[in-house]
Formats: structure tokens, C-alpha cells, sequence
């Protein structure tokens, strides 16, 4: 029998299947390659078995067609691992409760690419960390396996056993102008053959990869993206609250100084940062920093501000309230959009949650709508599972004492919800346009 001279399609193994890694892993079975997608949750490998797609903002086409002709086995297996020639670690980075790196996941799971790991493989992480866990937590649990990738090991040298290295992810959920593929691809490895490595295999998917010196510089400029933006936001939300004092309009403002062409980039308040970057990354430089006796006290400032906004969001809602001659204890609130962000259905460090549990221990009965979010469930933190998202009808509206607007999705018709709603507060400066009494719209 004549044996077949096409050669086997290239093998990536992709662990973890949430915002980063699903994206990630349908985009190299698009390129060709046969991906192995790995999660330890059966119900969500079963469902992209079956061809369905649980993340609403995560480009699915094709699904059916990728996992029908092989490119794409979504499995909770992680013995295929010794199949892949490279794996692609997408798990979470929470922080704990006292604001300290909670690294749990990635250990876990290198301890399980560990027992499968095969001499030639490429392990890189993704997932967002502190500058030092690729080689110093990430490396020895790999080596326990009797292979060697050593640090800083000369190009012209001996090849390690394994390769290793750490690229962040980028991905921006709800951003439809953009394509991940579009968005260039730092890499960074322990050693020069390992960000090779890196960069030829990135470079199936991406238009733009972008090799650095080290693994920790990789890391680091992931930190740096997500704190630039979280010490800006701070910066707008601190002058919001003085604005409001002032009697200025803080979005005017930003209007007017955006339109200097140079030396400006608008950034706008909020009712707090969300998401599984922004709120989270600075802590995790900020933990690390304290090993090397240094603080970082303009990155923690920053921090406070933010965290401290939805406790300003609910004090703006018991003011108005009160103005009308109503206590927030008893009163009725509801609340518009749980989401982080606008039209997307991720719930992760929202502000929302912060809102709603605030509203409630001062007394308030509190229900929610959110057309991305039927349900919001159970986070570390909230337990939401008793609630699900009530109709936005005129019916409703005029129901509550107070309807928070947090997440301004496309869905919601301002004008109709300012119409019939007896008391709005805008967080999101929505309402902006609208004909309305300054008693009936709060913007905060």
C-alpha cells in the first residue's frame, strides 16, 4: 500500500475554554491546525461537542464544521496532551480576598501538563500574572516531569528537553472591529529557543507576532497595559467626583480636551472597573513589588479610587431618593445591565454585583435586567442565583422607586426608560441628549 505523503496537521493543545482560550483555540483550528481544547468542566466540552457556543461574544462560525472534520476536540482528557507539539495554559488569575495573587489554577494545571509533558513540546502560558511565574512557578513544576528547559540557556547551545515561554493575552470582548487575529502577539520566552518557538507558533494565527527579550518582560507589558488604563479611569473618576462638586460636567470636559490631536487619550468614568484584567493585574504587580522592599503606592491609589466608586453609585441613589422624601431602606430598585461592560454577557468583577450586595445591606429590594444576562448566579464573591433578569416593559418601569442604569447596552432605549421610570440614575452618562426634569434623571 502506497503510504500517503501529506504530512500530519501541526497539534496545540489548548487548556482552559473561557474568554481567552476558547477564541484562541477556534482560531488555530481555522489556521489548519488540529486543536485539542481542554476543560475540566464536562458540561462546557460536551456543549462545543455538540457545535453550541456558551460565550455570546466569542466568534463560534464554524464550530460544527471544525469539530465534525477533527480540527477541533473539545475534551475534559488531558492524557491527549502528549499528542500536541504545543500547549496553550488559558486558565484564571483571580486575586484572593486580601488582594493577594491566588495562582492555584496555573499550578494545577502545570502539574497536570507535567505528568504528560514529551520531550520537543512548547508549553506557553497566557494567562495574565505577575512578572517571575513563568520561571519561578511555572518552570520548576514542568522540570518535575525529569525534563529541562534551562533559563537564559544560549541559542548556539544544546536544545532544551521542552520549551517554555509566556505570551498575554489581548482579547477584548464585545469589540467587533477588530479581530484577534489583527492583534499583534508578544512573546516571550525563558530562553531565545523557546521565544523562537513561541514565534513560530503564533505566527500560524497572528498577522503580528512581536518576540521580547525574556518571559518577564512579556509579562510585565501585560501589566502595563491594564494598569495605564486603570490609573487613567482612576484619574477621570476622581475628577467626576470633583466636578460634581464644582458643578461641571465631567463629560463635557473630556470632550472638549479630546480634541486636542496630540499628548490626550480620553478616558471616561464609571461606576467601577470590571472584568478580568483591569480590576485585577495591578494587584499582582503590586504584590510582587513588595518582595523587592518598594511599594506602589501610585498604582494602589488608583486602585482605591476605583473600588471605591460603587459605594459612591448607591450613596448618589440614597440622595436622590431622599430628595424625593424616601428612604433607601424599603425602597425599590432596580438594576440595568450586570454585565462589565457594554453588550457583552461577562459578569466578572462587574460593578454591578458590588452595587446590587451594597443596595441590599442598606435595605433595599433590588431586581435587574440585563438582556446578555439571564441569570447571574454565583461568583467568589456575590450569590446572585435567586435572581434572574425581569422584562423592560413600561409595566415595570413605573413599578420601581429607582432604576440604575450601570451598563449602558445597545438594547436599552434611553428615552423610553427615562419616559416611564419615576427616578433614573445614569452611571454611564446615557441619558445625555435626552429631554428630561434634572429631578428625574441623576447623573453620577
Amino acid at each position: 500500500m502506497k503510504q500517503s505523503n501529506t504530512p500530519e496537521p501541526f497539534t496545540v493543545a489548548v487548556i482552559g475554554l473561557g474568554y481567552v482560550g476558547l477564541p484562541l483555540a477556534l482560531e488555530f483550528a481555522r489556521a489548519g491546525c488540529r486543536v485539542l481544547g481542554l476543560d475540566i468542566d464536562a458540561s462546557k466540552t460536551r456543549q462545543l461537542q455538540e457545535g453550541h457556543c456558551y460565550l455570546q461574544q466569542v466568534d463560534a462560525s464554524g464550530l460544527k464544521d471544525l469539530v465534525k472534520q477533527g480540527l477541533f476536540r473539545p475534551s475534559t482528557d488531558f492524557k491527549c496532551l502528549r499528542q500536541a507539539q504545543a500547549v496553550a495554559i488559558c486558565v484564571p488569575t483571580p486575586v484572593t480576598e486580601a488582594r493577594e495573587p491566588d495562582l492555584s489554577y496555573i499550578v494545577e494545571t502545570s502539574r497536570t501538563v507535567s505528568r504528560y509533558l514529551e520531550r520537543g513540546q512548547l508549553v506557553v502560558l497566557e494567562s495574565t500574572t505577575y512578572p517571575g511565574t513563568t520561571e519561578e512557578a511555572v518552570l520548576p513544576l514542568l522540570e518535575e516531569s525529569g525534563l529541562q528547559c534551562p533559563v537564559n540557556a544560549a541559542s548556539d547551545g544544546p536544545a532544551p528537553d521542552f520549551f517554555l515561554a509566556f505570551s498575554p493575552e489581548r482579547v477584548d470582548p464585545g469589540n467587533k472591529k477588530i479581530q484577534l487575529r489583527e492583534i499583534p502577539k508578544i512573546v516571550g520566552g525563558v530562553n531565545p529557543a523557546s521565544t523562537e518557538r513561541a514565534r513560530q507558533l503564533y505566527q500560524r494565527v497572528f498577522d503580528t507576532v512581536i518576540p521580547v527579550s525574556s518571559a518577564r518582560v512579556a509579562e510585565m507589558s501585560k501589566l502595563l497595559e491594564n494598569i495605564y488604563r486603570s490609573v487613567n479611569i482612576a484619574l477621570v473618576n476622581e475628577l467626576k467626583l470633583i466636578c460634581q462638586r464644582m458643578d461641571i460636567d465631567i463629560w463635557e470636559v473630556i470632550e472638549a480636551a479630546a480634541t486636542k490631536p496630540f499628548g490626550f487619550t480620553p478616558f471616561y468614568p464609571g461606576p467601577g472597573l470590571g472584568g478580568h484584567c483591569i480590576p485585577i493585574d495591578p494587584f499582582y504587580l503590586a504584590w510582587k513589588v513588595r518582595q523587592y522592599d518598594m511599594t506602589t503606592r501610585f498604582i494602589e491609589l488608583a486602585g482605591e479610587i476605583n473600588t471605591a466608586m460603587p459605594y459612591h453609585i448607591v450613596q448618589a441613589v440614597a440622595d436622590a431618593l431622599n430628595t424625593r422624601g424616601q428612604a433607601l431602606k424599603g425602597a425599590r430598585i432596580l438594576v440595568l445591565g450586570v454585565a462589565y461592560k457594554k453588550d457583552v454577557d461577562d459578569t466578572r468583577e462587574s460593578p454591578a454585583l458590588k452595587i446590587m450586595q451594597l443596595l441590599q445591606e442598606r435595605g433595599a429590594e433590588i431586581a435587574y435586567n440585563d438582556p446578555h444576562v439571564p441569570q447571574p448566579g454565583r461568583t467568589r464573591r456575590y450569590d446572585f442565583s435567586h435572581l434572574k433578569s425581569v422584562p423592560l416593559n413600561e409595566e415595570n418601569l413605573k413599578s420601581f422607586d429607582c432604576v440604575v442604569l450601570v451598563t449602558d447596552h445597545s438594547a436599552y432605549d434611553m428615552a423610553e426608560i427615562v419616559r416611564h421610570a419615576p427616578l433614573v440614575i445614569d452611571t454611564r452618562n446615557a441619558t445625555r441628549g435626552i429631554d428630561c426634569a434634572s429631578t428625574k434623571v441623576v447623573r453620577c
